[in-house]
């Protein structure tokens, strides 16, 4: 996917597959901005930065923040001049994002049933899903302190 020829270094944009926050709205970017405003902080690092739809209404929002988009692409068309364009994450004291980027990153899911929570399996071919075995101690220990799940069916994402 990362690759010289990979989706997400490919002539289209990845956004043409789908749809996320920041391209839904411009809202979520007034939120980001109103953290960044609270937090007294003047740089914004937008990791996986895409399309840079993002950095493209923050800076119309707030001219005087630093921008910069991390992504393997080249920069988008229309990314004003003052956004800076990587492909590595800089060494910044501000806030960096991965809204998009966490999106790609995979993990196990699991559902809570009546004897514990099971990871989701998924079938390739078909999508099918099943459950299989209990989380391994990690992950439980994990999803015990960050993700606790309550009510049989809940479903949560490890993130560790």
């Amino acid at each position: 996917m990362y690759g010289p020829a990979g989706f997400y270094r490919s002539a289209g944009r990845p956004a043409a597959h789908f749809r996320t926050s920041v391209h839904a709205s411009p809202l979520f970017a007034a939120a980001v901005h109103r953290l960044v405003l609270a937090a007294g902080l003047g740089t914004v690092v937008d990791v996986g930065a895409g399309g840079g739809e993002l950095l493209r209404e923050l800076a119309r929002l707030a001219p005087d923040l630093r921008l910069c988009g991390v992504d393997l692409g080249p920069p988008p068309a229309g990314l004003p001049p003052s956004v800076d364009w990587l492909d590595t994450v800089p060494e910044v004291d501000g806030v960096i994002l991965a809204n998009e980027w966490l999106d790609n990153v995979a993990c196990d899911v699991v559902q809570l049933t009546p004897n514990g929570p099971r990871v989701v399996l998924v079938d390739p071919p078909g999508g099918g899903e099943s459950l299989g075995a209990s989380p391994v101690p990690a992950d439980a220990a994990w999803l015990e302190r960050w993700w606790p799940l309550t009510e049989v069916g809940q479903r949560a994402e490890v993130g560790r």
